[in-house]
């Protein structure tokens, strides 16, 4: 769910029909013969949605993939489903989709914070701004304060990061963008002024009629091929501009909204046949909508297509706007419109000759989500025979601020990430160590309140992570601004903010608007699912072993087509699920090596686990006067970072290197070796009281 960001929503669509329908393609349809990938790979689709879940979030409900037996079938007897798949952090939206499409964890393309995140002002005042985490690609951080501010997407560099549509582009296929974080135009504003310029009839629209202006130009795009005519002036081809992507990209169109859109591969119908004659806004996107939209792209000569969907806990459409407990009548409703859209969606595209001979799909969500309710009614309730209802449900919303002056007197100024893993900005930008920052940090480790569904008195935070931590964890950027003085994560049952530094209003109430709470370090939450058909894929079904996170995703679909980027991905192709010899030792090896580099560099692998529970121990040590057990934490702690980083270089190296026959996988095994050291002596570090 798209929270803390406001979408003008243009068009309210009808509900799903279990019936196929796709408006007539235009005349002249593009054609995308001089898309090259490998292994006969012809199309790539990739599909993410937004909190949908595998597994039960209640025992007798079934799963939102089980409620979807189109989808999940598919998966299952075609392909490999694997259900130990991971997020990074903090996982939400932007951050999980952004690095699934680049293979890019937040340290190196700028969302770690999402969806929204602060930024110190640079004007001395030492306060804090509130940025949106979506924004078109190229678009700079809105800061007022900077005469040049840094890019939205700050890689390592401080350059705008690598576009994920690049490599697919230059092999001459034509990229269709659905709905899917930052590849197509978010706002109507700063983004139709930077593609389209700001006396341009765009901006005009924009600022005359802004819901007309959503459905024209945000959420949908195509980036062409050099070679396509697509993208060509007639149906308002823009350059497709990314000034710094590694070798240079020139030359390039690309079209922006669906009124663009249209005019090159002709009118879209969602799969219930409904006519779709805008974009109706990032949370009207369910998957009817979005589907519709990836088989009018596929089959006129758009064939690679990266699409979002939104999530299915809470209603779109004809739907009430409002969030859903398992097994709730619309939540049910919901879903069986969802498995009809892929029902229809697949029966389409095979009638067009797409199918799993030569198609790459790729499904997944964004992360997994904690169900903050009360017990549902009637016992035992499963929701397809029995109806579930909630009496109690709703995040434990915390006013942050109030709990800590009131438990603990400390006043130190600062200014928060509202979250379920709260990221705290100390007024001025002190140094991490500095005794004001110190003592918040404490305070925040200790507050207590009475949990309104337990009724019990517990700590509301689990971990701290300071800067150190979050250097390791991949939640810093090269954008220094941006980055917070610590981050909490919080027992996932609360949602926090800063208010009034007093608990005159209740400090602690339930917040019904939400229900489903994510960002956090906790199974539900960082554990979701990846599922993989299509040429040189194997079909495993169900795998529960293999584990995996976002940041694979990327690597692996280009290993499947043949491409590669031109930067290292910080994931790894996930050769399990791949063709090729299993028995073959040197493979195992690598595969051993891959396992390995998972454990000490994914932001939710046992190293980052174990070190954020010995960084939280140091965070809730000493003293002003006396501070060493943290101070020497720290230190520590940037020397496992160190260390790790040395080790993950060399294994992503010596994995894109096998990729081209030139593996050494002696070194391998010494690098896993070495790993497996690192990870002991972090494990032993985080259990020594």
């Amino acid at each position: 769910m798209r929270r803390f960001i406001v979408f003008a929503v243009a068009v309210l669509l009808p509900g799903l029909l279990p019936v196929p329908g796709l408006a007539d393609a235009a005349a002249s349809r593009p054609s995308s013969s001089s898309c090259r990938l490998a292994q006969g790979v012809r199309h790539v689709i990739y599909v993410q949605f937004d909190n949908t879940h595998f597994t039960r979030d209640t025992p007798n409900v079934p799963s939102d993939l089980e409620q979807m037996p189109h989808l999940l079938n598919f998966l299952e007897s075609q392909g490999t489903l694997l259900a130990n798949h991971h997020t990074p952090l903090i996982a939400h939206t932007a951050t999980d989709i952004l690095t699934s499409l680049t293979g890019l964890y937040g340290d190196r393309m700028g969302i770690p914070i999402s969806n929204s995140f602060r930024f110190y002002r640079s004007d001395g005042s030492g306060n804090t701004l509130s940025s949106a985490s979506f924004g078109y690609w190229t678009d700079p951080l809105s800061d007022p304060t900077r005469p040049t501010p840094p890019p939205l997407m700050a890689g390592a560099d401080g350059r705008i990061a690598p576009a994920p549509w690049v490599p697919f582009t230059r092999a001459g296929c034509n990229v269709g963008a659905v709905s899917t974080a930052n590849i197509a135009l978010e706002n109507i504003g700063s983004d139709i002024t930077t593609v389209f310029g700001k006396n341009s009839p765009e901006a005009a629209e924009a600022r005359a009629n802004p819901d007309q202006a959503v459905a024209d130009f945000e959420g949908i795009a195509i980036h062409c091929a050099r070679s396509s005519v697509l993208c060509a002036g007639v149906n308002n081809g823009r350059p497709d501009l990314l000034p710094d992507e590694p070798g240079g990209y020139s030359g390039y169109q690309a079209l922006f909204g669906h009124k663009n859109v249209v005019k090159g591969i002709g009118a879209i119908s969602a799969m219930d046949g409904m006519s779709l004659p805008g974009f109706p806004g990032f949370d009207q996107m369910p998957a009817s909508n979005t589907l519709g939209y990836v088989a009018g792209m596929q089959e006129r000569g758009v064939p690679v297509t990266f699409a979002y969907i939104s999530d299915a806990h809470a209603g779109h459409g004809s739907f009430p706007d409002r969030p859903f407990g398992p097994g709730e009548a619309d939540y049910v409703a919901q879903l069986k419109q969802y498995d009809a859209a892929f029902a229809s969606f697949f029966s389409d595209l095979q009638s067009h000759g797409i199918n799993r001979a030569n198609t790459l799909f790729v499904f997944t969500a964004d992360e997994g989500d904690h169900l903050v309710a009360g017990p549902p009614s009637p016992a035992g309730c499963d929701g397809v025979h029995v109806a579930c209802t909630y009496s109690k449900i709703g995040e434990v919303s915390a006013n942050l601020a109030g709990l800590i002056a009131t438990e603990t007197g400390v006043t130190t100024s600062f200014t928060v990430h509202s979250d379920s893993a709260p990221n705290v900005y100390v007024k001025g930008q002190p140094a991490p160590n500095a005794a004001a920052a110190r003592a918040l940090e404490r305070a925040a480790g200790t507050i207590t309140a009475v949990n309104p569904y337990s009724g019990k008195t517990e700590t509301v935070d689990n971990t701290l992570a300071d800067q150190a931590e979050m250097k390791l964890l991949h939640t810093l950027t090269s954008d220094a601004q941006r980055n917070p003085t610590f981050t909490m994560f919080a027992k996932p049952d609360y949602f926090l903010f800063a208010g009034a530094p007093n608990c005159s209003t209740p400090c602690v109430s339930i917040n019904p608007a939400f229900n489903w709470n994510h960002g956090d370090i906790a199974p539900e939450i960082n554990t979701t699912w990846l599922g993989i058909v299509g040429p040189g894929v194997r079909h495993r079904g169900v795998d529960r072993k293999v584990w995996s996170d976002h940041a694979d995703i990327r690597p692996t679909i280009l290993a499947l087509t043949g491409l590669r980027d031109d930067y290292v991905d910080q994931g790894r192709a996930i050769t399990e699920l791949m063709n090729g010899d299993e028995g073959d030792q040197d493979g195992q090896d690598l595969i051993s090596m891959g396992a390995a580099l998972k454990q000490i560099d994914a932001p939710v692998g046992q190293l980052s686990l174990d070190s954020l529970r010995f960084a939280t121990r140091a965070a809730l040590s000493g003293t002003d006067a006396a501070d060493g057990a943290y101070v020497a934490a720290d230190s520590k702690i940037a020397d496992w970072t160190a260390r790790r980083d040395a080790l993950v270089g060399q294994m992503l190296s010596l994995l894109q290197r096998s990729g081209e026959g030139q593996g050494d996988h002696q070194h391998a095994r010494e690098l896993t070796r070495q790993a497996g050291a690192l990870l002991a002596e972090v494990h032993m570090a985080a259990m020594t009281a």
